[in-house]
């Protein structure tokens, strides 16, 4: 009667669990176990806001396992130095679990996976969190990908149609003494922030498995089109979920397929803007295992010459805190602030700002998204940064600078999304709405601050540095 150990990483989820299913398929007991290891992430330990995310994921996690019998065991330490006490303890001959892709877990899993076999421990990984591994994908000349579209037009052959995992059956679930409470891992702020965060999300499987039928039901149809409106819910909201692992991409798809069976085929929707808008997802891990420099450094080295002016404490903050005078930055800033999410189209107008006519550089940006975001993901966020700051793997140009009224007035045309997050502007008329500037005593009396920057000024300003760079290094 053998036992194996299943350790949940960011894969916590019982259905479509290739590990969970592989162990339950092999061994007759099963001691599932979440090791508390933040300290192995670093420089990249979890923020602030995707602690609180994982506080209530493991606690539905320990619900699902609880009304089945069993107990998740949570560890803190070492992942090592617990595995090998919870082997001696349960005698278990095998630990299973699913690949993780930052540079620093591939250096700890490969370090712990030799120490357990070592000591004639059998260790099993699997691939759960991605339709396509990282390796499997490379150019005729057998180098990586660093443009999406040829990336994504062979990945794209490579996601199959198979149906995702069932939960296991009921296994014979081997509880061990010892461990620690949910508690103890202090994952919650000291000073309670969160209630936004509460009253938007629901974290664990069950909330994902709901986002995902809201999402089929309702802004799939449309995608296409709505994801580039903040004002409307036209987006799939499932980026957290997917980065702790509550549901996997092919789950996802495999749903919006049923979903559209359902459908007359005359009316039957097109989901293929929204698989490769995932495929983005697989780039940036593609990108994040063959570039592991790139959190911390420019993808194109060319950008490492002065561009970015040094940090600016004041105008860093009042970017942070959404008063920059600018409506669309502000309201994103605040719904990120509030909420721990923000619409990608603003993430786009926020960090150009940044980068661009504030000219700071990239990694402030990322330093915050990663602190504040409950979907900050390392491959997702430097994928991003670098995309907008021009520096990165098939970056948008660094003379593509976005003009924040202008991308409010074509995708916030009635204003929803500002007067939502801005509400001391809420009863502005539309032009004002978008440039309370041109009235600065309108704007005062609604106590919403002048402009950090003048966006015209500002934009050549970075335009000219940019094209300075370039002469120096002809």
């Amino acid at each position: 009667m053998t036992t194996a150990l299943v350790l949940f990483r960011r894969d916590l989820r019982l259905a479509d669990n290739p590990a969970l299913s592989a162990a339950c398929a092999a061994h007759a007991r099963i001691v599932p176990v979440y090791i508390h290891a933040p300290h192995e992430d670093a420089p990249w330990s979890p923020g602030a806001a995707s602690r609180w995310w994982l506080h209530h994921s493991l606690a539905a996690l320990q619900q699902r396992l609880g009304a089945r019998g069993a107990r998740l065991h949570l560890r803190a330490g070492d992942t090592l130095v617990e595995l090998r006490e919870l082997v001696r303890r349960s005698g278990a001959s095998a630990v299973y679990w699913n690949r993780l892709y930052e540079p620093t877990a591939i250096a700890r899993d490969t370090q712990v996976k030799a120490a357990l076999r070592e000591q004639g421990v059998a260790v099993h990984s699997h691939a759960a969190a991605l339709w396509v591994e990282p390796w499997q994908v490379q150019t005729q000349q057998g180098e990586p990908y660093r443009v999406f579209t040829p990336f994504w037009r062979q990945a794209r052959t490579l996601v199959g149609s198979e149906p995702p995992l069932p939960e296991p059956a009921a296994a014979a679930w081997l509880d061990v003494p010892g461990g620690v409470p949910l508690e103890a891992l202090a994952l919650l702020p000291r000073i309670r922030w969160d209630a936004g965060l509460a009253a938007q999300w629901q974290p664990g499987e069950a909330g994902a498995q709901a986002q995902l039928e809201l999402f089929c039901d309702d802004a799939a149809a449309d995608y296409a089109h709505a994801r580039d409106l903040p004002g409307r819910h036209g987006t799939s909201r499932l980026s957290p979920h997917l980065h702790f692992g509550e549901i996997s991409p092919r789950q996802i798809r495999h749903a919006l397929h049923a979903h559209a069976q359902r459908v007359d085929a005359r009316r039957r929707p097109d989901h293929e803007p929204f698989l490769r808008e995932l495929g983005w997802r697989e780039f940036a891990h593609h990108l994040l295992y063959h570039f592991p420099h790139t959190p911390q450094r420019n993808f194109n080295p060319r950008f490492d010459e002065a561009l970015w002016q040094a940090p600016d404490e004041t105008r860093l903050e009042r970017w942070r805190r959404g008063r920059t005078g600018i409506p669309l930055v502000d309201a994103g800033m605040r719904e990120l602030w509030h909420t721990g999410w923000m619409h990608n189209r603003v993430r786009m107008v926020v960090g150009s700002l940044l980068t661009k006519n504030l000219r700071q550089h990239w990694r402030h940006g990322a330093q915050w998204f990663w602190d504040t975001l409950v979907d900050a993901d390392l491959a997702n966020n430097t994928l991003g940064w670098q995309w907008v700051a021009g520096c990165g793997a098939d970056a948008a140009p660094y003379f593509r600078v976005f003009n924040p009224v202008a991308q409010a007035r074509k995708f916030d045309p009635d204003g929803t999304y500002l007067r939502r997050w801005l509400p001391e502007l809420a009863q502005l008329p539309l032009d004002l709405l978008h440039e309370p500037w041109t009235a600065p005593a309108v704007a005062a009396r609604c106590g919403y601050p002048a402009p950090l920057v003048d966006l015209a000024r500002s934009r050549a300003a970075a335009l000219a540095a940019w094209q300075a760079s370039r002469d120096a290094q002809a």
